[in-house]
């Protein structure tokens, strides 16, 4: 140290000055910083296990083995989601545990190249189809069936089993799967706040205990569940009516949750993404943090207006009214449209008993 330095550091007779008032405060706010950021790092870990535990996977992958679609490297993807209606654990408030589990609801959704726009294709649960044989969660060998109601798939062989029927009927490849169940939906929505809809007609169904007049509410959670699994007030009462149900709220839930920014709300982020990271079951390759947030971080640029939502080409089955089954030449229109990664033709679904609650949310 130069002489000169010492003479700036000390004052008459040596003694050292003391640092400025400003420097003081550069000092403390330097070391504050510091602090905030080791502590950040601590949270982040800590979010980041915590999140993390919440996440159960399956591997449909090593239980469907490679007798599969072939894997189309277009850019675009397609994803199963289904909606079990177990009532093992919390679920039992929705109905008796009889230790088994079908899909409630069931959507194929394509995302195109580009990842700006999607299509969703409903699959009614009543629908009867050719289940194949295939193995469930232990392992056994599920043999195949005809004229199976669709949702029997998760019932017999759990996801896989559903994994396979879904690919079997489409000629698709599933690229990722989803199971949400009946307590993290509503857990989910009641963090969100609530989901905003307007009904133009009243809606009451004893059985999802939902009743609503005429006009724009909020759903809570319990309300959601009641709206997305309400049939009997709806169209002809059937599955078809429900599905319509079941894409509007969607609709809405995509935009509702846009609105949810990571600067503007972090702590009702954080939130969402403990009590989403608990709602849903992933397959294996979406069974992280890092993962689902690479996948999701893939959908922000989808807004709900370039979402198509179709039901698969269905008419009531001749032999029992409570059924139905696909308008093969039409469902093939369907499933060759997103294969091909284009938009699903109004023709595809012209003329069939798809039902609706057009007229009812919007």
């Amino acid at each position: 140290m130069t002489e000169q330095s010492r003479n700036a550091r000390t004052g008459a007779g040596g003694r050292r000055r003391k640092p400025s008032a400003r420097r003081r405060r550069a000092a403390i706010a330097v070391s504050g910083a510091a602090a905030v950021l080791v502590l950040a790092g601590a949270g982040l870990g800590y979010v980041y296990l915590r999140l993390d535990e919440n996440i159960q996977g399956v591997d449909i992958n090593a239980q469907l083995g490679t007798d599969r679609p072939k894997n189309l490297d277009d850019g675009s993807m397609d994803i199963l989601v289904l909606g079990s209606d177990s009532r093992s654990g919390d679920n039992g408030a929705y109905g008796r545990d009889e230790g088994g589990a079908r899909s409630d609801t069931a959507m194929v959704v394509h995302v195109y190249e580009g990842r700006k726009k999607a299509s969703v294709v409903s699959i009614p649960r009543d629908t009867l189809i050719t289940r194949p044989a295939c193995t469930d969660r232990q392992g056994a060998e599920v043999p195949g069936r005809e004229r199976a109601m669709f949702n029997t798939a998760y019932e017999v062989g759990g996801p896989a089993c559903a994994v396979k029927t879904v690919e079997t009927m489409s000629g698709i490849r599933m690229d990722h799967y989803i199971e949400v169940d009946f307590t993290g939906f509503k857990k989910l929505i009641d963090t969100l706040g609530g989901v905003e809809i307007t009904t133009t007609r009243p809606i009451k169904d004893s059985k999802s205990h939902l009743d609503l007049e005429p006009g724009t509410h909020t759903l809570d959670g319990e309300q959601s569940l009641g709206l997305v699994r309400t049939r009997k007030s709806v169209g002809d009462g059937s599955d078809l009516g429900r599905i319509q149900l079941q894409q509007a709220f969607m609709k809405a839930f995509i935009e509702q949750v846009k609105d949810v920014g990571l600067m503007t709300d972090p702590k009702k982020l954080l939130d969402l993404a403990d009590a989403a990271t608990k709602a849903v079951t992933p397959d294996s390759e979406l069974d992280s943090v890092q993962e689902l947030m690479g996948f999701a971080r893939g959908l922000t640029g989808i807004s709900a207006q370039n979402v198509h939502m179709v039901t698969l080409p269905v008419r009531y089955d001749l032999r029992d009214p409570n059924r139905v089954v696909p308008v093969e030449e039409q469902a093939e229109q369907v499933w060759t449209a997103l294969k091909k990664d284009l938009p699903i033709p109004a023709s595809a679904t012209a003329d069939t008993a798809t039902g609706s609650a057009e007229g009812v949310v919007r």
